[in-house]
């Protein structure tokens, strides 16, 4: 069991936890969801989200948009 700083109310941590920057269109208010660790936005607004890269993604079909390639296409216009 995690030891808390006060043990009369082990809920102190979850009040102290970083909250979502995100904000909403309608109102400006931002989202009180707890941020994912090592993210700055909670789990409904994109922490650890999206679709994986490469030959993975499900719309890859042939890779002469990746990133690889245009970087590629770039070095070798720079040396010619």
């Amino acid at each position: 069991m995690k030891s808390d700083d006060n043990p009369i109310d082990p809920t102190q941590r979850l009040r102290d936890a970083p909250r979502c920057t995100a904000k909403a269109k309608s109102t400006r208010q931002r989202c009180r969801n707890p941020s994912k660790q090592g993210w700055n936005v909670c789990r409904l607004h994109g922490a650890e989200g999206g679709a994986p890269r490469g030959e993975a993604h499900p719309n890859y079909r042939h890779g002469q948009r990746t990133i690889e390639a245009q970087a590629y296409r770039a070095f070798i216009a720079s040396i010619t």
